[in-house]
């Protein structure tokens, strides 16, 4: 039976915190978490480089990428295994070129990864595309305190928000920039952390997200603890 996802399905920010690496790639990876044989999920490269169409590609993948041409002729998109990947420019003509990408893509899931600079841009209230969520790669031994304080601001704009703390394996990278990495095989992003973002069935608690704000900012608060101590 052929999949369908709901019309509100959700639109994910994924960036990096201070200098963690890998956050295109942990993007390629999630979006790959929600596309199966008959429903393609598309991947949106805001300052990316143009992607190439892959050999091997899903007809679900091709007809998103159809769509996405029909309705945008000067995109830069190509259907790569179960993805349909787009790049934009960073800058405001390339948000507006990701939000109408979103829009033609309606009913799949979508995931936007983006540099920092551009974050809040893509997050504000009055921007689009809205997003439901946001993952973000963080090495907390380096930017935990920074991590905490992004967190917060998306919690607060009612986003559900993930951190993915390790870089994922170069191989399963590639797979994943490839669109050859299927939901729930070894190595890629973990599976709370796309059920939190990706399933419109288990969203998450938002108690559980405030916990996690919370977890990433108490060796912090240890810290300035010791420190009025000494």
């Amino acid at each position: 039976m052929r999949a369908v996802a709901p019309a509100d399905a959700p639109t994910v920010v994924v960036t990096a915190v201070g200098a963690a690496e890998g956050a295109r790639a942990a993007a390629a990876a999630l979006a790959c978490a929600g596309a199966d044989a008959d429903l393609a999920t598309l991947m949106v490269d805001v300052g990316g480089r143009a992607p190439r169409p892959t050999l091997l590609a899903s007809a679900a993948a091709r007809r998103l990428e159809e769509r996405l041409a029909a309705h945008l002729p000067t995109a830069r998109v190509a259907a790569r295994g179960q993805v349909c990947h787009l790049a934009v420019p960073a800058e405001p003509e390339g948000i507006e070129a990701a939000s109408a990408a979103v829009t033609v893509a309606r009913g799949s899931l979508a995931v936007l990864h983006t540099p920092p600079s551009l974050l809040q841009a893509l997050v504000a209230d009055d921007g689009r595309p809205r997003p439901t969520g946001a993952m973000l790669r963080a090495d907390l031994g380096a930017d935990r305190a920074l991590t905490a304080l992004a967190v917060r601001d998306l919690l607060g704009r009612g986003l559900r928000v993930a951190i993915l703390k390790r870089r994922l394996a170069w191989v399963v990278e590639r797979r994943a920039l490839f669109g050859a990495l299927g939901p729930g095989q070894a190595g890629g992003v973990p599976g709370a952390v796309v059920r939190k973002l990706v399933s419109h069935r288990c969203y998450g608690d938002p108690h559980d997200q405030e916990v996690e704000s919370e977890r990433a900012a108490q060796p912090e608060r240890r810290d300035h603890a010791g420190a009025r101590s000494r």
